[in-house]
């Protein structure tokens, strides 16, 4: 896909057209781009880091408002866990996958080599940094609209934190990190009537298994299953310490 085509469906997906097109692009700016090819513009606009401190905030504000209006009885710590997990950088990195951010992106020559284009870091900043060209350039009642459009399919979970946290992409990246291995998952059993079935998922390491949970769903139970190996991994370097 050229790159004209892919920021052109990105603004389609996110529903909202840019009136200042240098916004856009400078959302989309890695750090890594900006300092080997837009040296000739002021240091405020070489990049999205800026941007991307703006957008942090502004997502916060339309978040926490959207949990407030939903949760009328809930307490403080409740929506301050569930703000935590729909704005932290595996579930932006998720939402910023969903919408193609990933072939939009301007990077550098080394980050190109290395795949930035599908860090979850890179992913979720850049998210954010688009969230503020958006406020900049269509002022906040538009950006409102386009951040409850993109989260309203959580908030309508039953389970938030699980909805919003991609254990399975976590996994994947601390075991690439770490060993260069990709975790496979293999279902083991499932019981149950048809309308309500459990399923059971083991998640390896090779050969390797590091964690057996179940789900209402096949992907659920992946996602507990990844859960459960990260939960396990940290409590066994916690111990090495």
């Amino acid at each position: 896909m050229k790159q004209t085509e892919a920021t052109e469906l990105l603004q389609q997906q996110l529903g909202y057209k840019f009136i200042d097109e240098s916004l856009f692009f400078q959302a989309l700016s890695h750090t890594s781009y900006g300092h080997e090819y837009l040296q000739h513009l002021p240091l405020s606009q070489r990049n999205n880091e800026r941007l991307e401190f703006l957008g942090d905030a502004v997502l916060d504000l339309v978040i926490s408002d959207l949990l407030l209006e939903k949760y009328q009885d809930s307490s403080e710590g409740f929506l301050s866990k569930l703000r935590a997990a729909a704005v932290c950088e595996a579930s932006l990195a998720a939402i910023a996958r969903s919408l193609g951010v990933q072939h939009c992106l301007l990077l550098g020559k080394g980050e190109q080599q290395s795949q930035g284009h599908e860090k979850a870091s890179i992913l979720s900043c850049s998210f954010e940094a688009l969230i503020a060209a958006i406020y900049l350039d269509g002022g906040f009642s538009k950006t409102y609209s386009v951040v409850e459009r993109l989260f309203s399919p959580f908030l309508e979970e039953e389970d938030l934190e699980s909805s919003f946290i991609d254990y399975k992409t976590q996994l994947q990246e601390l075991l690439q990190a770490k060993w260069k291995i990709t975790p496979t998952y293999h279902l083991i059993r499932s019981s149950g009537p048809d309308h309500s079935m459990t399923f059971h998922v083991e998640v390896r390491k090779e050969e390797e298994k590091l964690a057996e949970a179940e789900g209402s769903s096949k992907k659920q139970a992946e996602q507990n299953a990844a859960k459960m190996a990260l939960l396990h991994m940290n409590e066994s370097s916690e111990e090495v310490l």
